[in-house]
């Protein structure tokens, strides 16, 4: 996918730094990024998580893999090279959302190693933190609980390029956080993730 690059615009600083942001709000931007196979169990984490945060009082917003694809990214279809942009596109606007001192979830696929790693990336040019929580569960597993009948149909052919199936998906070789779902229950998973936020001072 080819990209256009404009060149009559000009990078406009904000008015408030990062730094007065987070004193201001009392609460510093990161990100914190799910990855693993469909039906690991990233959303519904994510979901929990998001609510335990706000509770705490935290700014906090949740980027969702299947609700992006309706508006942000609804031009782009599964092969390697629209997958690679969804995920540029997220880090980007993850990156936004940290600026903003919020503390933002994203929980997608995102089986390529590069990929993630453009993301964190563009985090760490930003002085902005990012965390990456590997959902790991055995495809078996997955297969099994399959809630959206995705792996049945990607067996049968219906579906082409369907990571763990027809197209590879890139375990993460050192998350900061790794959470075993066939393992543990969401609450466990919350709560691992939280302390990992708290003992760093993130949160």
């Amino acid at each position: 996918m080819s990209a256009q690059v404009a060149t009559n615009i000009t990078f406009h600083a904000g008015s408030v730094d990062a730094s007065e942001r987070a004193t201001l709000l009392a609460q510093k931007g990161i990100t914190v990024w799910f990855t693993g196979l469909s039906a690991s169990g990233k959303s519904t984490i994510a979901c929990a998580l998001e609510q335990h945060l706000l509770h705490l009082k935290k700014f906090t917003y949740r980027l969702d893999g299947d609700n992006i694809r309706f508006g942000l990214n609804k031009d782009l279809g599964f092969d390697e090279q629209s997958r690679t942009e969804n995920i540029r596109r997220i880090g980007e606007v993850s990156k936004l959302f940290a600026d903003a001192s919020c503390v933002t979830l994203t929980a997608f696929i995102s089986p390529y190693i590069a990929d993630r790693a453009v993301a964190r990336e563009l985090h760490a040019k930003a002085g902005l933190a990012f965390i990456e929580v590997f959902v790991d569960a055995p495809l078996a597993v997955v297969e099994q609980r399959d809630p959206k009948g995705l792996y049945k149909k990607a067996r049968a052919g219906e579906i082409k390029d369907f990571t763990g199936i027809s197209a590879p998906y890139e375990a993460p070789v050192s998350p900061e956080v790794h959470i075993k779902t066939d393992e543990c229950d969401v609450a466990e998973a919350v709560r691992r993730i939280t302390a990992y936020l708290s003992e760093n001072s993130f949160i």
